[in-house]
């Protein structure tokens, strides 16, 4: 599809290689996620005692106050600003509080997929967490303090997919130690070019122009179209985790992150459920040694059971009344975000949390990415990666809870079509997906397919269209559907697979890649399931409890 911007294997454990730190390669001096003022915290779970086994959540003893608990620490602060409403100098002062970015440094345009019959469109939002030490307490909070001001590292990155009718929501993390291809980037502000790297841990995109070259590597790999981001760094995710008051995790046994050579995040805490704010919660979300196997991935999990507690917390908890607890909710809120331009003001903040805050947590599906191994590192799992960023691209539910398509025969259109060899017809090669290269010479193939059917006017283009996941035909007015319908029923292309699009100026037929090779096209029956290999966790499960390392226990 041409797109334009106009609106694991897992299971294996990580070997890490030598100069590597943990959150990204190693920096001379880093301690790691190590922050050497770490005590003890207060622990508000209890050991487990008769009847209570090991590996199981216990109940909670809760804190004494509670205030509103919001989503993750980039989420949570667009729900929380809608509650600030102090007069135009204040949100005009709010407004100031927001950093903002361009949303796209790359050159690869991905468009908005096609409106459903209600007229509505999902909405993709990319959450980055960043290792930037570009203050004392960011330097204090993530240490390697020869690496102060240094280029940051987009050490979290997850894709938050909204569905268009707004009833689910999905979310797919990808592994920091994930090797990909990063598009070349140009600079907003300097105009450097950052020239294409191949094979490259996906982290090193925030460090070439911004957040926006993160967002390009995203939609090049997945074929999904980014409509915002929200960054956070450390001190952002400590005071808006300070605000919320505490989220409830859980651990299958006593745990304590930290390695005789200094590695760690600190986290300490006892078996069972705890709930944590502040550092503690940064600790949580940063701990990579002391959970399963010690890799990334068990990071992204034990994220998932962070962002998925936080969620059912803000339904379930009573919401601030207090103005000045208010008021400096939104000020943390405000001052924790990097956006990019479109989500730049409070007004537009407000507008998503709402969206958000209709979808109920039994319908929230978290997952990571499917990989594979490739020495230390992970590469996207050929077959259920692309199908994952399939369903996401098609906004299907990842729970399974869509409701059953009905099939019906498709229309055939009033308008009478043209004369087969007075229809031009454009045929471009959609054939690429995010695991393989488009098949060269599809469209040419295709195209001299259609003149043997009569289509004299059918020619071809080099133009490769980033993601096609089924062969379409598009016309852009009404006078000419009945000229697409022609070429579909000519080539055996289901009449559902013909639409109209702005995005074309003539009769266009998109080889998908659904069709890479033939001369007959054959419309199959897709499997939308999530693969097994994305490890979805449901928003609504409470038991979820990470299995601690033995090598980690206290």
């Amino acid at each position: 599809m041409v797109r334009s911007d106009v609106r694991g294997d897992g299971g294996r454990p990580r070997v890490e290689e030598p100069g590597e730190r943990d959150g990204g390669p190693e920096r001379p001096g880093d301690s790691s996620e190590t922050d050497t003022d770490v005590k003890v915290p207060e622990q508000r779970g209890r050991k487990s005692g008769d009847g209570g086994g090991r590996g199981r959540a216990k109940a909670p003893s809760r804190p004494r106050r509670r205030r509103v608990l919001r989503w993750s620490a980039t989420v949570l602060a667009v729900v929380i600003l809608g509650t600030a409403g102090a007069g135009y100098l204040y949100y005009q002062h709010l407004n100031g509080n927001i950093k903002r970015e361009k949303l796209n440094l790359g050159e690869t345009k991905i468009a908005e997929p096609t409106p459903n019959a209600a007229g509505q469109t999902p909405l993709n939002i990319l959450l980055i967490g960043s290792d930037a030490r570009d203050t004392e307490e960011n330097q204090k909070l993530g240490g390697a303090r020869d690496t102060f001001d240094g280029p940051p590292l987009a050490d979290v990155q997850m894709l938050l997919h909204l569905s268009a009718d707004r009833t689910n929501m999905s979310v797919v993390s990808m592994p920091r130690d994930t090797l990909l291809d990063i598009p070349k980037c140009t600079d907003p502000d300097s105009g450097e070019v950052y020239g294409k790297l191949t094979h490259t841990m996906t982290n090193e995109s925030l460090r070439r122009g911004g957040p926006g070259c993160t967002v390009a590597t995203w939609q090049e790999l997945t074929g999904i179209h980014i409509d915002h981001f929200m960054m956070v760094d450390f001190s952002g995710v400590v005071s808006m985790a300070d605000a919320i008051g505490g989220v409830p995790v859980c651990v299958t046994d006593n745990v304590y992150s930290h390695t005789s050579d200094g590695k760690g995040s600190g986290l300490k805490l006892e078996e069972g459920t705890t709930y944590i704010k502040g550092k503690q919660a940064l600790q949580w979300l940063r701990t990579r040694y002391g959970f399963e196997d010690g890799s990334d991935i068990a990071r992204a999990k034990a994220q998932h059971q962070y962002m998925n507690a936080m969620v059912r917390e803000l339904r379930e908890n009573a919401t601030i009344t207090n103005p000045n607890k208010l008021r400096n909710l939104a000020e943390e809120a405000t001052k924790a975000l990097t956006v990019d331009e479109g989500l730049g003001t409070v007004t537009a903040l407000y507008d998503l949390s709402t969206e958000l805050r209709k979808v109920e947590p039994a319908r929230i599906t978290m997952t990571t990415m499917p990989y594979t191994y490739v020495g230390p590192r992970v590469v996207p799992k050929e077959g259920d990666a692309e199908k994952l960023f399939r369903l996401i691209r098609e906004d299907i539910a990842l729970d399974g809870k869509d409701k059953k398509k009905t099939t019906t025969e498709d229309a055939t259109s009033d308008d009478p079509a043209a004369a087969k060899d007075e229809i031009g017809v454009l045929v471009l090669n959609g054939t690429m997906t995010s695991t393989l290269a488009p098949v060269a010479g599809r469209a040419h193939t295709v195209s001299r397919l259609l003149v043997e059917e009569g289509f004299t006017k059918s020619s071809s283009s080099t133009t490769t269209a980033v993601v096609e996941d089924k062969t379409v035909v598009r016309y852009p007015s009404a006078e000419l559907e009945g000229d697409a319908q022609a070429v579909a029923k000519a080539l055996g292309i289901p009449l559902g697979q013909v639409e109209r699009s702005t995005e074309v100026s003539g009769v266009t037929l998109v080889v998908g890649a659904d069709w890479r090779e033939g001369t007959a096209y054959q419309a199959g029956q897709e499997d939308d399931t999530t693969p097994e290999s994305a490890d979805a966790l449901n928003g609504a499960d409470k038991k979820a409890c990470m299995e601690v390392n033995p090598a980690f226990t206290w």
